[in-house]
């Protein structure tokens, strides 16, 4: 199993520099939950963008980076407000491995709470009930990445 850190909320932290919220170019929130769970799986950043930001180019480069795992379990690390249309994106190309999106609405680095959930909730999915499609595990909830959207009004992730 690897994970892979594309950036999105989950990573955001304060830059005083700038004044406002980034995506850094580390692992450092998933690295610390993982951490904190004993766990020691493999992490791999790639992107490290707002999902908003995301294109073709970087979803290609997402697939690659699955590609290139080699492993049959894949967690991503995603932005929500593209983390759809991503996980299509990589269901039409790949279909014998159990990949699971999350992400976070609130920035690891300003509430632990969330995304450590939906991290956990991930992990779970591909370790222990690991089957071929592409899943979004947000929320409480994991389904395969069709059943499942962002309730933009609420905040949360709902079942269709």
């Amino acid at each position: 199993m690897i994970i892979l850190n594309s950036g999105g909320t989950f990573n955001k932290r304060y830059d005083p520099v700038c004044g406002k919220l980034v995506v850094p170019r580390d692992n450092r929130a998933v690295e610390e939950i993982l951490a904190a769970m004993q766990l020691p799986l493999p992490v791999r950043g790639l992107i490290y963008k707002d999902s908003l930001e995301f294109d073709e180019k970087d979803r290609a480069a997402l697939v690659e980076a699955i590609e290139a795992s080699k492993a049959k379990r894949v967690v991503i690390v995603h932005g929500t407000d593209t983390m759809d249309v991503s996980a299509a994106y990589v269901a039409e190309r790949i279909q014998d491995r159990c990949i699971v999106f999350t992400g976070a609405m609130v920035p690891y680095s300003i509430d632990k709470a969330e995304a450590s959930a939906n991290l956990s909730l991930a992990i779970a999915k591909a370790l222990y009930f690991p089957s071929d499609g592409v899943y979004i595990a947000m929320h409480g909830i994991v389904e395969e990445h069709t059943k499942i959207y962002k309730d933009r009004k609420r905040g949360v992730f709902c079942r269709k």
